[in-house]
């Protein structure tokens, strides 16, 4: 009985320190990307992707075609421990890019699953 306490105590921690890991898997993405998207029906199309965390646990963003100038904001983003999915509007159409962590300043996915993307931190 007098180790139920301990027990609880480690368990607690556990979870404490399991969860602040978890938040700082996903601040990694957070800032600006340099993402190159090979094979479009358009060619290879260069963008900035930006994410920047709203509150603890939201992240928002927006992507900037640098050519163009022209920004789209994300709708909507899945960021889970080491990829993140943003999902946006080009064209009319619904389009999703799909991001993972390569290593520390490299990510590696594609877009919509049919175009290879890799990318770089913008420092």
């Amino acid at each position: 009985m007098k180790k139920l306490p301990l027990v609880l105590a480690s368990l607690f921690f556990v979870l404490l320190f399991s969860g602040t890991a978890s938040a700082q898997q996903k601040s990694f993405f957070i800032g600006k990307w340099d993402v190159l998207v090979v094979g479009t029906p358009k060619g290879d199309a260069r963008i900035l992707v930006e994410f920047v965390a709203k509150d603890s646990t939201t992240l928002m963003g927006r992507i900037t075609d640098p050519a163009t100038k022209k920004v789209t904001k994300i709708d909507k983003i899945e960021a889970k421990d080491k990829s993140i999915t943003a999902y946006f509007i080009a064209e009319g159409n619904n389009i999703y890019l799909f991001l993972e962590k390569k290593d520390e300043d490299k990510v590696t996915g594609s877009l919509m699953d049919m175009f290879d993307a890799s990318g770089s931190r913008v420092k």
